[in-house]
């Protein structure tokens, strides 16, 4: 027989979550301020689950604060249940929060800490000063052994000399402290005024107490008479300046130090070349590029003292771009060359290093001197660092000529670069900058290319032409803030709608006449078609209700639209044209015979966009109660049934519903359930039972709701047998057990951290059955003010164990029912009181066929 179970409460309910942990952890305990605190061994493996309970099921997200600002989730998703960290870091310790949302309600929140414990290897520095050195060179010296580690939790520091252990109190000549103003942790032992039995090996040992089953780890060193600091000497200058393809040698020779230092290379900025070589004190860099140049730093080390340091500059030659500029007489304003008046000719080269550029002026291939109408300046302080000029004073006919400027290095094989400049009264003049008619506005369609014109129709030499946006807070579409062009044709690919707006085109100061720049201006338009919404909508209704579809035009570019069409299924609904400023909109009657996909396009001379709709009667589809527990019920046989438990989404929405398809896989099931009148509610829960189910099988479940007019989509949903039900009184549902109204006073449900802290001492344990301060227990205070004959009894769920044997094969009995108990006291056991205390009697009734009682009784 079919049974339809409706119930009145509302099971959709707001998110609820809890986390747990597995995984490789050291420990979980509470802080003083009710925190948990996961601890684990760096390298280990973390993993947090989030257990969580609502109705539709939540959403599930991972957020962490604290740590490294830049730490990631590794591989693991955020959005999964489960977080998983392989080989955690210390940088990835910090505080865990598990969010979960179903949208009803304020979504739950728990977290937890996860502190990564953690111990490196120590490292032990020796520093001496010398307060008088009119003895033996180490009479009167003291030497301080400084230890630093890292370490989580704290360090503990033991000195040792040899194999004794160096105890500040009983050796005057020794000092133990802890400086202030040091990273990590540090222990120094200071050793005052060295006597003989000083010189010995020292060990400095670290522990962290065996937490996370760290082992201790140590350091020593051997503190003699000949102990001292490195120090090195480089074979080369503090700058090596070199050409391409050049090999470098560079060696670093210790000169003192013992114990023996020890010599590392490393480069600022960033890593050593692929292609240098370390051979015991000598760096060599083969066939060096620019890509090479740096700082090259020789480090000395032997933990005496501060590490010795030396640094080379290595420099390699190079020469860019070189250009030219020709001012004409600035303190008369001129823009053109006249007779009479001054002329400045400029020359720069970009060039590693720029100081050693040299430059030497020709004209008419002669190499110009300084004279009275001639000078040469090497810097010239108007302009910028590391450009040569040649001054013409009061220009003759004589001064027309072709002048060459040439840049080199003296004496490295670099090319030389130059560049001819022709001045004549016909080869030297302003240029015009103008943009081509019908250009100052450019057209494109989005996802095209466009090409922006400003071109120098006059004008020599002819300058290059810098295009920049006209906002100064807008990059070029490659990302830079100018862009230069030689022949002035601005070309963008792939044009967007954030390149529109307005370019500025202007004349480069360089490679021309070193006058007032020109400018002009271009507008990019990027046309694209309408940007519509909604651009998808489900629409559900009621037969016979008017339904009015509207599909708002945000943006357009242009903004006129050229034509507005409605289609139903593809085909075109006649209508009369709709006014293009109108926001477009359909209204109409829903009938079983028009239900489908609308779909409203939109057009411009851009493109065509569209708002889709799907527009039916049809019903939302049901959503499972997931975290219903649904106990399985043994019937004869190998077989069991199955409480299915759902809501139905939004009923509301359209025609009532009426009944349900089910639809059990394996052809087991596949009928109508019908509600006999009864509409299902907004969040109230629908049960059907199903039989006839075979162990140890499972099935898919198939549910779909019905209307008068239509049948809703099917959802599925696994169901299986479960031969144990497992509960730990974590839900506050306390696992559907129930306080019996005609007891004197009820059980508690409580765990370490929500204990009563004014409860009588010596009661309630410490934890639950499976050793967690975290989990819950059902619990009874026995103190006043209960008295002898008090009682507090829980009713459990209903079992079913009419069956006369377990499943078939088994020969178990059909339930099993067992339980944890806790009581604490010497007398517990006893019938009789003894002072003050409350002795307990436990009860346990297990009625076939009805509830089962768990009762207690104070004697």
């Amino acid at each position: 027989m079919d049974i339809l179970y409706i119930y009145s409460s509302t099971p959709a309910a707001p998110a609820n979550a809890q986390i747990v942990h597995s995984g490789a952890a050291c420990n979980v305990k509470d802080d003083n301020i009710s925190e948990r605190i996961y601890t684990i061994k760096e390298g280990d493996t973390l993993v947090l689950q989030c257990i969580v309970k609502g109705h539709p099921r939540p959403q599930i997200r991972w957020t962490k604060t604290a740590g490294s600002a830049s730490d990631k989730f590794q591989e693991t998703s955020i959005y999964n249940e489960t977080l998983r960290i392989e080989g955690i870091q210390r940088v990835q310790g910090g505080r865990y929060y598990c969010k979960a949302d179903n949208g009803v309600g304020v979504a739950a929140i728990k977290s937890i800490r996860v502190d990564v414990q953690y111990l490196d290897a120590p490292s032990l520095t020796v520093h001496q000063t010398i307060s008088d050195v009119r003895g033996s060179y180490y009479q009167e010296k003291t030497v301080f052994l400084r230890c630093t580690v890292n370490s989580n939790p704290p360090a503990r520091f033991i000195w040792k000399r040899g194999n004794m252990l160096i105890e500040q109190s009983k050796d005057n000549g020794v000092d133990i402290y802890e400086p202030l103003y040091t990273q990590g942790e540090t222990k120094v032992l200071k050793l005052k005024n060295l006597r003989p039995k000083d010189f010995a090996d020292y060990t400095c040992q670290v522990s962290v107490r065996n937490v996370c089953n760290i082992e201790d780890k140590s350091v020593t060193f051997r503190l003699t008479n000949s102990t001292s600091p490195p120090m090195i000497r480089l074979s080369v200058n503090d700058t090596v300046v070199v050409d391409p393809g050049q090999d470098v040698y560079i060696s670093c020779d210790v000169t003192a130090g013992l114990p023996q230092p020890t010599v590392t290379w490393s480069r600022y900025p960033g890593p050593l070349p692929l292609s240098a070589q370390v051979r015991g004190k000598t760096l060599i860099l083969r066939a060096v590029t620019p890509s090479d140049a740096g700082f090259y730093n020789c480090t000395a080390v032997n933990n005496v003292g501060n590490p010795a340091r030396k640094n080379v500059n290595l420099v390699v030659r190079t020469m860019g771009n070189l250009t030219f500029q020709i001012t004409p007489d600035s303190n008369k304003d001129s823009e053109t060359i006249q007779m009479g008046r001054d002329l400045k000719l400029s020359c720069h080269v970009d060039a590693t290093p720029q100081d050693k550029v040299n430059y030497t002026w020709y004209k008419n291939g002669a190499p110009v001197f300084t004279s009275d109408s001639l000078i040469l300046l090497r810097a010239d302080p108007d302009m910028a660092p590391g450009t040569s000029s040649l001054e013409i004073v009061d220009m003759k006919f004589r001064d027309l000529a072709t002048y060459s400027c040439v840049a080199n290095f003296p004496g490295s094989q670099v090319p030389e670069l130059r560049v001819d400049v022709n001045i004549s009264q016909n080869s030297v003049s302003p240029p015009v900058l103008s943009v081509p008619q019908g250009g100052q506005v450019v057209n494109v369609r989005e996802g095209g290319n466009a090409e922006l014109v400003c071109l120098v129709v006059d004008g020599k030499p002819r300058p290059p032409i810098l295009w920049s946006r006209v906002e100064k807070d807008l990059l070029m579409p490659s990302g830079a803030t100018m862009v230069e062009t030689p022949d002035g044709r601005l070309r963008i690919r792939n044009v967007s709608r954030d390149m529109m707006g307005a370019y500025r085109c202007q004349t480069a100061p360089y490679n021309g006449l070193n006058i007032k720049r020109r400018e002009a201006q271009v507008q990019l338009n990027v046309q694209y078609p309408p940007i519509l919404d909604p651009v998808y909508q489900d629409v559900r209704s009621r037969n016979y209700q008017t339904v009015t579809l509207r599909c708002t035009v945000l943006r357009s570019n242009p903004p006129r639209l050229t034509y507005i069409r409605w289609f139903r299924n593809g085909d075109q609904i006649r209508m009369p044209m709709p006014d293009l400023k109108e926001t477009p909109e359909l209204k109409f009657r829903l009938e079983p015979t028009n239900n489908g996909t609308y779909e409203c396009r939109v057009n411009n001379t851009a493109g065509i966009s569209s708002c889709t709709f799907n527009v039916s009667a049809q019903p939302y589809n049901a959503e499972f109660y997931f975290d219903t527990p649904n106990p399985v019920r043994i019937l004869k046989g190998n077989n069991y049934s199955y409480n299915l438990q759902w809501t139905q989404k939004d009923p509301d929405a359209t025609d009532p519903i009426i009944g349900y398809w089910i639809n059990v896989q394996k052809n087991l099931v596949s009928e109508q359930i019908d509600l006999k009148g009864k509409e299902p509610e907004k969040g109230v829960l629908l049960s059907y039972v199903i039989s006839n189910l075979r162990i140890p099988l499972s099935y898919e479940v198939r549910l779909a709701p019905i209307t008068t007019y239509s049948t809703g989509g099917y959802v599925s949903r696994i169901i299986q047998y479960s031969e144990h039900h497992v509960c730990g009184f974590e839900d506050e549902r306390i696992c559907g057990f129930s306080q019996d109204r005609s007891d004197i006073f009820d059980w508690t449900r409580q765990n370490h951290l929500t204990q009563n802290p004014k409860r009588s001492a010596n009661t309630g344990p410490e934890t639950d059955r499976s050793g967690t301060k975290e989990g819950y227990y059902m619990y009874i205070e026995a103190s006043r003010p209960r008295i002898q004959g008090d009682k507090a009894r829980l009713l459990s769920p209903l079992f079913n164990v009419s069956s006369v044997r377990g499943p078939k094969g088994s020969g178990r009995v059909p339930y099993c029912v067992s339980f944890y108990y806790h009581m604490k006291g010497k007398h517990i056991g006893e019938s009789k009181r003894v002072g003050s205390k409350m002795l307990i009697k436990l009860r346990i009734y297990l009625p076939v066929k009805r509830n089962c009682s768990i009762q207690t009784y104070l004697v």
